[in-house]
């Protein structure tokens, strides 16, 4: 049996998850990110499974200790649902420690239940510990690039 327990997060967990993002954006990007704002966007977050899921990552404790957010994109080629994983993020003194492969094994197991065509993630390539991670839970490197225009 794992150490770590996941599973769908709840709005008692908005905080935490809030901090969790505020400190991945510092940490991965060097950005400051306003925590009301923040706090705001993962409670509506929580209020609504149509924008997405969180997931929390637990110690033997209960202690929250990572989450990340499951989004949804329907493939007309496929006629079916592509998962996107986002905002990921492992406190640093549970990485390397299979806290995140438990995160991704439930993500998995429950896209294959529900037909899932492809989990999807993107992750900036700089980070080079967040790829290894990926490459070695079996994921790999998409041929398509991603454009933007923040509006």
């Amino acid at each position: 049996m794992s150490k770590w327990k996941v599973e769908r997060a709840n709005l008692e967990d908005a905080d935490t998850i809030a901090q969790f993002q505020l400190d991945m954006a510092q940490e991965s990007e060097g950005t400051i990110l306003e925590k009301n704002l923040v706090v705001k966007g993962v409670s509506e977050g929580l209020k609504d499974e149509n924008k997405g899921i969180y997931y929390v990552v637990k110690s033997e404790d209960e202690t929250i200790i990572g989450s990340l957010f499951l989004t949804r994109e329907w493939s007309d080629w496929r006629c079916a649902w592509y998962w996107w994983i986002q905002s990921v993020y492992v406190r640093p003194e549970f990485r390397r420690k299979g806290a995140y492969r438990s995160l991704y094994e439930q993500v998995k197991k429950e896209a294959i239940s529900s037909n899932v065509s492809c989990v999807r993630l993107y992750v900036d390539r700089t980070n080079q510990q967040g790829l290894a991670t990926y490459n070695a839970l079996g994921m790999k490197e998409s041929h398509y690039l991603l454009y933007e225009e923040d509006l």
